[in-house]
């Protein structure tokens, strides 16, 4: 277990409805300066949109990518989805912060998998059957974006119907995957943040997304 000092930060999600539903989710963040220790940005924007679905996440099977601190993928699991974190095999790191984040929220049945984007791998290739693939900034390194696309397409189309849920922050005018989407036979559409509740300086409680420009977009394999 990793021994570094963390600190947990408390997201809260909230409709005012007749119901006047909430769900408080707690993520243990390291303090270090790796990618994964903490919840960015975007994490919070995708977290809201599921928050928004989360009926529909009942029973479903959802895989987050990269997950670090894993809000996204918690809050499915907390919304009766059945959930499998991963991130890179080669960072166990960030793997034990998915773990840390399960054991934060009392989730037991949650697996945990080393998945190095790009690779096809056993552990991806054993995967169950998908209804939904999550990545919460995973478009951050322009020489990965490939890398991604590569293994969300394997996942697309052992999983026909499935769809991959992104939100990314658009950290160059020179940022597109436009021409990997084709090169994959994959399509997109845009998710705008008004539609859920998100287009705001402040989530769940949370002084994130801040500032920051987040978009979102769905990802489905390109039909005939």
């Amino acid at each position: 277990m990793d021994q570094r000092e963390t600190a947990s930060r408390v997201f809260t999600f909230e409709e005012q409805t007749d119901r006047q539903e909430s769900l408080s989710v707690c993520i243990p963040e390291v303090l270090d300066p790796q990618y994964g220790m903490y919840v960015w940005p975007c994490a919070v924007v995708l977290a809201q949109y599921l928050w928004t679905r989360r009926d529909e996440l009942r029973d479903k099977t959802v895989l987050e990518l990269g997950a670090g601190v894993s809000l996204p993928g918690v809050l499915a699991a907390r919304c009766g989805a059945q959930v499998i974190l991963s991130d890179s095999a080669e960072t166990p790191l960030c793997l034990e912060n998915c773990r840390r984040s399960c054991e934060a929220n009392g989730l037991r049945d949650v697996d945990v998998l080393g998945l190095t984007w790009g690779e096809i791998s056993p552990e991806l290739t054993l995967l169950p059957e998908l209804d939904v693939i999550l990545g919460s900034d995973v478009f951050y390194e322009p020489q990965d974006f490939e890398d991604v696309l590569v293994t969300v397409a394997f996942l697309l189309r052992k999983n026909p119907t499935a769809q991959f849920w992104t939100t990314y922050q658009e950290r160059s005018s020179d940022w597109s995957i436009e021409a990997l989407l084709h090169r994959w036979r994959l399509s997109c559409v845009d998710v705008h943040l008004e539609t859920f509740d998100a287009d705001k300086p402040e989530l769940a409680g949370s002084s994130l997304p801040g500032n920051h420009s987040v978009l979102m977009m769905i990802v489905t394999l390109k039909t005939e």
